[in-house]
C-alpha cells in the first residue's frame, strides 16, 4: 500500500509549482511510459496495477516499482479514468538551442499556445511528420503540464521542445520565418524551401504583433467553406503536411 505522503506527492505533481519544485511530471498509459523508458528520460519510479507488470520492458535498479490498487490509483490518477500504471519521470534541464541545428529542417514555433491539448497534439504531429524541434514562447502553457504530456502520446520523449524569448530567437535564426495568418500568401502556392520556422499564434489572439513583424513568409490555408478559423493544431497538422509534400517533390 502506498503511504499518505507517498499519495500526496503524486497529486502534488498536479500542479505546476510542484512540478517546478521537484522536477517531476507525470505520465500515465504502458505506451506512452514504455517510450519514456526507452529514451533518454529519467524514470523516478512506477506505479501500476499487478496486471500491468508483465507489460514493462527490463528496467535499471534506479527505477522504484509500487503494486497499487484501483482505489489508490484513482487518488494519484490525473485522469477521470485512469489507465492502469502511472510513471515519474525527472524534469531534464532546460536545453540550451544551438541554432545551427536548425539548419536544413523545419521547426515549429509556438507563440502564446494556452490549450495543454493543442500544445500535446502539434507536439505528436511534430513528431508524426519528422520535426523534431518544437520552440515556444515563454508564454505558452508548460509542456509537462499531465494534459500536454498526456496529448503527445509518448512523442514528447522524441521532440525536442525550447523555450525561448521569441523576437530575440527569431532575430537571430537567418532563416525564413513562415507565419500562419488568416491575410497570407496560400500555403498552396509558397515556396516552402528546405528550411524554415514555422510559426503558430493563440488561441483567440493569433501571432502576437511583436512576432508578426518578423514574419518574412506570411502563410495561409486557402478558406473554402463558412468557419472562421482552425484549430491551431489542426492547422499545424496541414502546414506539416504541404511542407513535406514539397520536400518529397
Amino acid at each position: 500500500m502506498l503511504s499518505k505522503s507517498q499519495i500526496s506527492f503524486i497529486k502534488s505533481l498536479h500542479q505546476k509549482k510542484y512540478r517546478k519544485e521537484n522536477g517531476i511530471f507525470i505520465i500515465e498509459g504502458i505506451k506512452s511510459i514504455v517510450e519514456f523508458i526507452q529514451s533518454s528520460y529519467q524514470i523516478h519510479s512506477i506505479y501500476y496495477l499487478a496486471q500491468y507488470q508483465s507489460l514493462l520492458p527490463s528496467l535499471p535498479a534506479n527505477i522504484k516499482l509500487f503494486e497499487v490498487n484501483n482505489a489508490e490509483l484513482d487518488k494519484i490518477s490525473t485522469l477521470q479514468t485512469p489507465q492502469g500504471i502511472i510513471a515519474l519521470v525527472h524534469i531534464p534541464k532546460s536545453p540550451v538551442l544551438d541554432l545551427k541545428t536548425l539548419k536544413g529542417s523545419f521547426s515549429l514555433v509556438l507563440d502564446g499556445i494556452q490549450d495543454p491539448g493543442n500544445l500535446g497534439t502539434i507536439i505528436r504531429t511534430a513528431d508524426w511528420f519528422g520535426f523534431k524541434n518544437v520552440i515556444c514562447s515563454n508564454n505558452t502553457v508548460e509542456v509537462y503540464n499531465p494534459k500536454t504530456v498526456q496529448a503527445t502520446m509518448g512523442s514528447l520523449s522524441r521532440v525536442n521542445t525550447f523555450y525561448l524569448d521569441l523576437p530575440e530567437f527569431l532575430s537571430q535564426a537567418k532563416m525564413p520565418v513562415f507565419g500562419a495568418v488568416l491575410d497570407g500568401n496560400s500555403m498552396y502556392k509558397t515556396n516552402w524551401g528546405n528550411e524554415g520556422l514555422v510559426i503558430l499564434g493563440n488561441e483567440g489572439q493569433g501571432i502576437s504583433n511583436e512576432v508578426t513583424n518578423l514574419i518574412t513568409n506570411p502563410v495561409t490555408i486557402p478558406r473554402v467553406g463558412g468557419a472562421e478559423s482552425l484549430n491551431v493544431a489542426i492547422s499545424a497538422a496541414i502546414l506539416c503536411a504541404d511542407i513535406n509534400r514539397n520536400l518529397q517533390k
